[in-house]
């Protein structure tokens, strides 16, 4: 499988194990515009490649991901149709995660907040550094939580504590993350690399049809849930795409202040 047309994204095959890295460390791993197209393809290239048994998601430098880029934001709310083809996108990195029967490990290296914790959330095992923080933001910046926070953070954590997170965009200490069960692991940084490729080689290890049709069959539901909530989640962040709330948590992210909302 030929990876070379990747420009955000970094990606190394290693002993059959196919290692994902945001690659946009200026940017804290921000997703713009040729990040989030690159995410809705590289899931269906790694479940294709016949040389890959395991997928690691992470991030380079000190964030895992920082959620989305704001130049872009300010692109989707002047453009029509920009937000159009965002949406599209967003639902087949969902699913395309979702349809890959090779287990993905999100290794989370430092911060994930919105669609970075989304990206994470939906990995199959989540192991993170202790001073990483995970949360979904959406609210701060004016947005619907619709790329898939919705469908994933109720699931994991119950529903009023996933209302509780993406109503307020709290972010959370990785170690309560993990006594909570939003994430597997939390551990220290230096011990990131080792804890996650002790736990890849244990997949490795074992039978390997019997661990990719186990994770299929949990996803079924979340499958499910996915389809019956995006459309909706998506289409209620559209309309806050074009809320006077939303243009000026935008311009006061540029500004360098905090935004003034105003309920419109």
């Amino acid at each position: 499988m030929a990876y070379d047309s990747y420009r955000t994204l970094r990606l190394e095959n290693r002993d059959r194990v196919l290692t994902i890295t945001m690659s946009q460390p200026e940017k804290l791993n921000a997703v713009g515009e040729r990040m989030h197209e690159e995410l809705a393809q590289v899931f269906t290239d790694a479940a294709l490649d016949p040389a890959v048994d395991v997928i690691v998601l992470t991030g380079e430098g000190r964030a895992f991901s920082a959620g989305g880029d704001i130049e872009w934001m300010q692109k989707m709310i002047d453009e029509d149709g920009a937000f159009e083809k965002t949406a599209a996108e967003g639902k087949r990195i969902i699913f395309t995660m979702l349809d890959c029967e090779k287990p993905i490990i999100a290794k989370v290296n430092g911060h994930a907040a919105g669609l970075g914790a989304t990206l994470a959330l939906f990995c199959d095992v989540i192991f993170a550094a202790e001073n990483a923080k995970i949360g979904d933001p959406h609210v701060s910046v004016g947005f619907v939580a619709g790329d898939g926070g919705a469908v994933i953070w109720p699931q994991l954590i119950g529903f009023a504590r996933a209302k509780e997170y993406l109503m307020t965009g709290e972010l959370i200490p990785a170690p309560k993350a993990a006594e909570i069960g939003l994430i597997n692991y939390a551990v220290p940084r230096d011990e990131l690399d080792a804890r996650v490729d002790e736990f890849v080689a244990r997949l490795q290890g074992g039978a390997k049809k019997a661990i990719r049709w186990s994770k299929m069959s949990v996803n079924i539901a979340l499958k499910q849930l996915a389809h019956s909530i995006m459309d909706a989640s998506l289409s209620m962040e559209a309309l806050s795409n074009k809320t006077a709330d939303h243009q000026e948590a935008v311009n006061a992210f540029r500004e360098k202040r905090d935004p003034v909302f105003t309920g419109r």
